[in-house]
């Protein structure tokens, strides 16, 4: 029913291994539900795209282990067959010091095997070493095979099977190395889907090599193992935590603002938020009638232009936020709603101005999980109320705040790190630049929404 994608190392392909795979499962006419292990965003919109169902980020820290398997097991109701791409070297985990959160750690948690890929291309007879390493390091973790990615030429292939053929391990695919395939980076990793012209071709040709690249006849007995079943229901799907009426919440979607984990949506629709699409690069002003303003992450310092360019629609967020309008703004989007955002050829460009602040960009990269606990109350969150958060970003805010909104730790309980103070809270606005996912912690998006349904104001005063 399920298989694990795992990498011995990060940089190895493993997107491009689950992404050829998923391609040509549908190709095949197969419903296929993926699942990315940890905080990530943009690879998940990758596997949307290609299955045309939500992928669902499986990350025990941002939720727990219990949710885990619920979500898995949910998901995968109905469907033929289910992928979950890891996430660095299958036993890095989120501390660097142990596994939890790694591959391995979901891989034993939904008890699926796991393919692991290999970088060979500077190898030969050593992959067997570290194949075997791999195998032996964990004997919980189910090595259903490898694939051999990056392979040079006939001879380079004979000689990784025959260092491979006495651990009686299957190869269960051969990559060559591909230089058209590609998919194009920046500074916090692959370029979105969106911003891809060419996306479908891609996808394409990834279909081709999945066909003709795997061993179909050993892989998919893997995927026909029966779904396992959900032990209980999923926190906050079978109860209705605010039985009020329907709020509609404008929700930041384009090229500038898509790091959307799916779970959070589907927790604001179930709590009877209805959802509606708005773009700050284009739309001239908020959608009417809206009681609330969900601004998630993403590259708004590379449409840093466009979005100064829509004074209008930067204008009507303005004049919302300050009649009141609950506004979740979280990493992207609370650079928007700084006074400026500084790009990084030190070019400023104007933003929403509600932060008296300016975002940065620099080239220290911020990254890490957190917890943190909140202190003081805002529209998403109690003060007092600890939680666990991701951070991934290049940029500074050149102002603090005297009253922040966080105080956080690094989560490896090891660390000596000392406290940070972090995030904004202005009128109804919780911005901040830590990452949350609802899934386990439904009440978050409870009070989000009940916050919305208190704001009366008509929305169409401020377009």
């Amino acid at each position: 029913m399920a298989l694990a994608i795992a990498g011995e190392r990060s940089g190895v392909g493993k997107t491009t291994v689950t992404l050829a795979l998923l391609a040509a499962l549908q190709r095949r006419g197969l419903q296929v539900q993926s699942f990315k292990v940890g905080p990530d965003y943009i690879d998940p919109m990758f596997h949307t795209q290609v299955t045309g169902r939500a992928c669902r980020n499986l990350d025990p820290v941002l939720t727990s282990e219990a949710y885990v398997q619920q979500c898995f097991a949910r998901h995968v109701a109905g469907v033929d067959c289910a992928l979950v791409e890891g996430v660095m070297g299958l036993f890095d985990g989120a501390t660097g010091s142990e596994d939890c959160a790694s591959t391995a750690h979901i891989a034993r948690l939904l008890n699926i095997p796991v393919l692991l890929v290999l970088d060979c291309s500077r190898l030969s007879r050593s992959v067997a070493a570290i194949a075997h390493g791999y195998r032996s390091f964990d004997p919980r973790i189910q090595l259903a095979g490898v694939v051999l990615n990056r392979v040079g030429s006939d001879r380079h292939l004979e000689l990784l099977q025959s260092a491979l053929e006495p651990l009686n391990l299957p190869i269960l695919g051969v990559l060559r190395r591909q230089a058209e395939i590609t998919i194009p980076d920046r500074h916090l990793g692959l370029v979105p889907t969106g911003e891809l012209d060419q996306f479908n071709s891609l996808i394409d040709r990834l279909a081709d090599l999945g066909e003709t690249c795997f061993d179909w006849p050993q892989l998919l007995p893997l995927l026909d193992a029966p779904p396992p079943q959900p032990s209980e229901p999923l926190v906050g799907q079978e109860q209705n935590l605010f039985p009020g009426p329907q709020v509609r919440i404008a929700v930041a979607r384009d090229r500038a603002f898509n790091f959307y984990y799916a779970d959070n949506l589907d927790c604001l629709e179930q709590l009877g938020a209805e959802l509606v699409s708005w773009s700050p690069l284009s739309d001239p002003h908020l959608p009417v009638d809206v009681q609330g303003l969900y601004l998630g992450g993403g590259f708004p310092e590379v449409f840093a232009e466009q979005l100064a360019d829509n004074a209008s629609g930067r204008d009507g967020v303005r004049r919302a936020i300050q009649a009141g309008l609950p506004t979740y703004a979280e990493c992207g989007g609370l650079m928007y709603l700084c006074q400026q955002i500084q790009g990084f050829d030190q070019q400023s460009w104007p933003m929403v101005g509600i932060l008296p602040t300016t975002a940065v960009m620099g080239g220290r990269l911020t990254l890490g999980y957190r917890r943190a606990i909140a202190q003081q109350n805002s529209s998403l969150i109690a003060a007092g109320t600890t939680v666990c958060g991701h951070e991934f970003h290049r940029s500074t805010l050149t102002e603090t705040t005297p009253q922040p909104l966080f105080q956080t730790w690094r989560y490896d309980p090891s660390s000596q790190e000392a406290p940070s103070l972090e995030g904004w809270r202005s009128q109804q606005v919780h911005a901040s630049y830590l990452h949350l996912h609802w899934g386990s912690r439904p009440e978050l998006a409870a009070r989000f929404v009940r916050s919305c349904t208190q704001f009366q104001q008509p929305i169409a005063k401020f377009q």
